[in-house]
């Protein structure tokens, strides 16, 4: 830059200066007002500055106009404390969030402590016991410990057997049909409480091919359904309700969890 154009610029910078040198934040201000300061020409120009200052503090704001000036003492900010942090809404609204997401996954995590081998398949049949009527069902009215034999002449089923607590109940209907994963499954329609049985293949591992078998009874729930499952011989067997578990509790023997 020139001088010339040095000497414009510093000039602009000092037709600007403020009256107090107390916070002159800016480098090229400071440096134009050190070199000026002491001058006649800048020393008349700060007393005019502040005469005029002083001048326009005497003369009485309209009460029209009062608004458009803010009064620092209204706006100062208060301290924040605890109280107001915990109540302020952008806090409020996180916090709300992170606790349904806690629920959530400790739910899920719940959920899974109560799961055991065929579970999944377990909660799957629950959904299909919600949708079934019975008119789908092929009509047969006999006990239902005899339709193992059925399952076995009609459809080459082994061990799909109803335990001995459910044995005697009397059957509205039965089918067997293959599920998304091509399992074969047994259902069975009785006229207690509406109950539901199903009969389906356990989980096996996926190494050895090993029966993952597990002891007692074990309850699943799906949409508003309950359901106590139990293993033999390869073979899970599930009383369905549309209920709780209490629903289901006089029926069964042995641990249940």
């Amino acid at each position: 830059m020139t001088a010339l154009g040095l000497l414009r610029r510093r000039r602009a910078l000092l037709n600007c200066a403020p009256i107090s040198h107390d916070h002159l934040a800016d480098r090229s201000m400071r440096a134009a007002v050190s070199r000026a300061d002491g001058s006649d020409e800048f020393v008349n120009q700060q007393n005019f500055d502040r005469a005029v200052a002083e001048l326009i503090r005497l003369v009485p704001l309209p009460p029209e106009s009062a608004e458009w000036f803010l009064d620092k003492e209204a706006v100062r900010r208060p301290k924040w404390t605890w109280r107001r942090i915990i109540l302020n809404p952008a806090v409020l609204a996180i916090s709300i969030a992170l606790v349904v997401i806690a629920g959530v996954f400790t739910f899920q995590v719940l959920g899974r402590l109560n799961d055991f081998p065929g579970s999944a398949t377990a909660r799957k049949l629950l959904t299909v016991a919600g949708s079934t009527r019975s008119v789908t069902l092929d009509p047969v009215s006999a006990e239902a410990g005899t339709l193992s034999d059925l399952f076995f002449m009609k459809h080459g089923l082994e061990h799909y057997d109803v335990p001995d607590e459910f044995a005697d109940f009397r059957t509205i209907g039965c089918r067997v049909f293959d599920d998304d994963e091509s399992q074969r499954i047994a259902q069975i329609w009785v006229a207690e409480k509406r109950m539901q049985f199903f009969l389906f293949p356990a989980e096996r591992d996926s190494k050895t091919g090993a029966v993952l078998a597990f002891p007692g009874w074990r309850y699943v729930h799906q949409e508003g359904w309950v359901g106590a499952v139990t293993e033999h011989n390869g073979v899970c067997f599930m009383a369905a309700l549309q209920g709780r578990e209490k629903d289901l509790e006089p029926y069964l023997s042995g641990p249940k969890q």
